[in-house]
């Protein structure tokens, strides 16, 4: 039986996003570096920008995601509850 369990939860486990936070741009503290790179620089913070957005938007996604399965589980427990007389 526990090993049903176990495996009814491996595509949860799956399922379940990884949302990893974008590297911040790196700006040099020397002036000239900063001028002789400023197309590359100025690219790094514009995807940087777009990938912490995308960011913010798996983590909003994660939440909804684990609000829901926590909400789930809570009515599962309930069940499991009436089940054993508790």
């Amino acid at each position: 039986m526990q090993a049903v369990a176990l495996l009814m939860l491996v595509p949860v486990a799956s399922q379940a996003g990884s949302c990893l936070a974008p590297v911040r741009p790196f700006v040099p503290s020397d002036s000239q570096a900063a001028r002789d790179y400023a197309d590359i620089i100025r690219r790094d913070f514009e995807v940087y920008i777009a990938d912490i957005q995308d960011y913010f938007r798996c983590l909003e996604q994660e939440r909804a995601r684990a609000f829901e399965e926590a909400r789930e589980v809570s009515q599962d427990y309930g069940r499991f509850l009436e089940l054993v007389g508790d």
